[in-house]
Protein backbone atom coordinates (compact mmCIF):
# COMPACT_ATOMS: atom_id res chain seq x y z
CA UNK A 1 0.00 0.00 0.00
CA UNK A 2 1.15 3.23 -0.73
CA UNK A 3 2.39 5.96 1.70
CA UNK A 4 0.68 9.48 1.56
CA UNK A 5 2.45 12.21 3.50
CA UNK A 6 0.22 13.40 6.29
CA UNK A 7 0.60 17.33 4.69
CA UNK A 8 -1.30 15.89 1.97
CA UNK A 9 -3.94 14.16 3.63
CA UNK A 10 -4.36 17.75 5.65
CA UNK A 11 -4.93 19.47 2.51
CA UNK A 12 -6.94 16.90 1.32
CA UNK A 13 -8.81 16.43 4.20
CA UNK A 14 -9.24 20.79 4.37
CA UNK A 15 -10.65 20.46 0.24
CA UNK A 16 -12.76 17.74 1.44
CA UNK A 17 -14.73 19.62 4.04
CA UNK A 18 -14.56 23.23 1.89
CA UNK A 19 -16.27 20.68 -0.90
CA UNK A 20 -18.76 19.22 1.33
CA UNK A 21 -19.59 22.84 3.11
CA UNK A 22 -19.90 23.63 -0.50
CA UNK A 23 -22.59 20.89 -1.17
CA UNK A 24 -24.22 21.55 1.89
CA UNK A 25 -24.89 24.63 1.19
CA UNK A 26 -26.39 24.38 -2.39
CA UNK A 27 -28.57 21.43 -0.79
CA UNK A 28 -30.24 23.90 1.96
CA UNK A 29 -30.83 26.47 0.06
CA UNK A 30 -32.46 24.35 -3.04
CA UNK A 31 -34.24 22.19 0.04
CA UNK A 32 -36.31 25.90 1.66
CA UNK A 33 -37.75 25.54 -1.77
CA UNK A 34 -39.64 22.52 -1.24
CA UNK A 35 -41.78 21.35 1.89
CA UNK A 36 -40.25 19.71 4.95
CA UNK A 37 -41.74 16.43 6.13
CA UNK A 38 -40.62 14.01 8.97
CA UNK A 39 -39.12 11.91 6.63
CA UNK A 40 -36.74 15.11 5.25
CA UNK A 41 -35.75 15.85 9.09
CA UNK A 42 -34.83 12.54 10.18
CA UNK A 43 -33.21 10.92 6.78
CA UNK A 44 -29.88 13.33 7.54
CA UNK A 45 -29.10 12.11 10.70
CA UNK A 46 -30.06 8.13 9.91
CA UNK A 47 -28.17 8.77 6.63
CA UNK A 48 -25.32 10.29 8.46
CA UNK A 49 -25.32 7.32 11.60
CA UNK A 50 -23.72 4.53 8.80
CA UNK A 51 -20.33 6.62 9.43
CA UNK A 52 -20.04 5.15 12.91
CA UNK A 53 -19.19 1.71 10.71
CA UNK A 54 -15.69 3.60 10.31
CA UNK A 55 -14.60 2.20 14.15
CA UNK A 56 -14.40 -1.01 12.79
CA UNK A 57 -11.22 0.23 11.49
CA UNK A 58 -8.77 0.21 14.45
CA UNK A 59 -6.98 3.25 13.12
CA UNK A 60 -10.23 5.37 13.62
CA UNK A 61 -10.72 4.38 17.35
CA UNK A 62 -10.42 6.51 19.89
CA UNK A 63 -11.36 7.06 23.84
CA UNK A 64 -14.64 7.26 25.09
CA UNK A 65 -13.89 10.18 27.15
CA UNK A 66 -12.75 12.11 23.56
CA UNK A 67 -15.75 10.71 21.70
CA UNK A 68 -18.40 11.54 24.40
CA UNK A 69 -16.41 15.22 24.25
CA UNK A 70 -16.59 15.13 21.09
CA UNK A 71 -20.36 14.94 20.72
CA UNK A 72 -20.61 16.98 23.03
CA UNK A 73 -19.09 19.97 21.95
CA UNK A 74 -21.28 19.35 18.58
CA UNK A 75 -24.41 19.08 20.52
CA UNK A 76 -23.96 22.02 22.39
CA UNK A 77 -21.58 24.39 20.63
CA UNK A 78 -21.99 23.69 17.15
CA UNK A 79 -26.10 23.09 17.14
CA UNK A 80 -26.54 26.37 18.23
CA UNK A 81 -26.11 28.78 15.76
CA UNK A 82 -27.98 26.17 13.16
CA UNK A 83 -30.84 25.80 15.74
CA UNK A 84 -31.04 29.81 16.11
CA UNK A 85 -30.81 30.09 12.13
CA UNK A 86 -33.77 27.46 11.33
CA UNK A 87 -37.34 29.24 11.10
CA UNK A 88 -40.24 27.30 9.57
CA UNK A 89 -43.24 29.32 7.88
CA UNK A 90 -46.50 27.03 7.06
CA UNK A 91 -47.78 28.52 3.40
CA UNK A 92 -50.66 26.35 1.28
CA UNK A 93 -50.90 23.98 4.18
CA UNK A 94 -47.23 22.76 4.23
CA UNK A 95 -44.54 23.65 6.10
CA UNK A 96 -41.45 25.35 4.68
CA UNK A 97 -38.04 26.32 6.02
CA UNK A 98 -37.24 29.84 6.23
CA UNK A 99 -34.21 31.02 4.55
CA UNK A 100 -31.61 32.45 6.80
CA UNK A 101 -29.37 34.83 5.80
CA UNK A 102 -26.81 34.18 8.29
CA UNK A 103 -26.97 29.90 7.57
CA UNK A 104 -24.35 30.46 4.92
CA UNK A 105 -22.63 32.55 6.82
CA UNK A 106 -22.90 29.95 9.94
CA UNK A 107 -21.60 27.52 8.07
CA UNK A 108 -18.78 29.03 6.70
CA UNK A 109 -17.81 29.97 9.96
CA UNK A 110 -18.66 26.48 11.27
CA UNK A 111 -15.91 25.38 8.06
CA UNK A 112 -13.46 27.82 9.78
CA UNK A 113 -13.25 26.87 12.92
CA UNK A 114 -13.62 23.31 12.30
CA UNK A 115 -10.18 23.73 10.04
CA UNK A 116 -8.59 25.66 12.77
CA UNK A 117 -9.47 22.96 15.35
CA UNK A 118 -7.82 20.51 12.63
CA UNK A 119 -4.63 22.26 12.72
CA UNK A 120 -4.55 21.91 17.05
CA UNK A 121 -6.01 18.50 17.29
CA UNK A 122 -3.79 16.85 14.44
CA UNK A 123 -0.93 17.16 16.76
CA UNK A 124 -2.32 15.08 19.42
CA UNK A 125 -3.98 12.34 17.57
CA UNK A 126 -3.50 10.49 13.65
CA UNK A 127 -5.76 11.88 10.61
CA UNK A 128 -8.11 8.77 10.84
CA UNK A 129 -8.46 9.68 14.80
CA UNK A 130 -9.28 13.63 13.88
CA UNK A 131 -11.72 12.40 11.52
CA UNK A 132 -13.23 10.54 13.76
CA UNK A 133 -13.76 13.02 16.46
CA UNK A 134 -15.28 15.31 13.56
CA UNK A 135 -17.51 12.71 12.56
CA UNK A 136 -18.84 12.36 16.64
CA UNK A 137 -18.48 16.36 16.59
CA UNK A 138 -20.79 16.75 13.63
CA UNK A 139 -23.11 14.34 14.57
CA UNK A 140 -23.71 15.77 17.86
CA UNK A 141 -24.53 18.98 15.82
CA UNK A 142 -27.12 17.39 13.69
CA UNK A 143 -28.86 15.28 15.10
CA UNK A 144 -29.53 18.32 18.06
CA UNK A 145 -30.37 20.48 15.34
CA UNK A 146 -32.79 17.53 14.17
CA UNK A 147 -34.22 16.94 16.80
CA UNK A 148 -35.20 20.63 17.37
CA UNK A 149 -36.37 20.64 13.79
CA UNK A 150 -38.90 17.80 14.54
CA UNK A 151 -40.08 19.61 17.76
CA UNK A 152 -40.76 22.47 15.51
CA UNK A 153 -42.61 21.17 12.95
CA UNK A 154 -44.42 18.93 15.42
CA UNK A 155 -45.58 22.06 17.48
CA UNK A 156 -46.80 23.36 13.85
CA UNK A 157 -48.57 20.15 13.11
CA UNK A 158 -50.54 20.31 16.14
CA UNK A 159 -51.10 23.78 16.12
CA UNK A 160 -52.87 24.72 12.61
CA UNK A 161 -53.45 22.96 9.07
CA UNK A 162 -51.10 21.01 7.05
CA UNK A 163 -51.15 19.48 3.71
CA UNK A 164 -54.76 20.77 3.59
CA UNK A 165 -56.65 18.99 6.58
CA UNK A 166 -57.04 20.94 9.27
CA UNK A 167 -56.25 19.52 13.02
CA UNK A 168 -58.99 19.75 15.27
CA UNK A 169 -58.97 18.58 18.85
CA UNK A 170 -60.99 15.62 18.75
CA UNK A 171 -59.05 14.37 15.57
CA UNK A 172 -56.29 11.42 16.69
CA UNK A 173 -52.69 12.63 16.09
Amino acid sequence: MAHISPSYLQIGSTVGALVMALMVIFVRLKASDRPVTIKKILIPPLGMSTGFLMFVAPQTRISWLWAVAAFLVGWFLFSYPLIRSTKFEVSEGQVFARRSKSFVVILFVLLIVRTVLHQVIDKYVSIPQSGALFFLLAFGMIVRWRIFMLKQYRVIEAAGELNGKPISPETPH
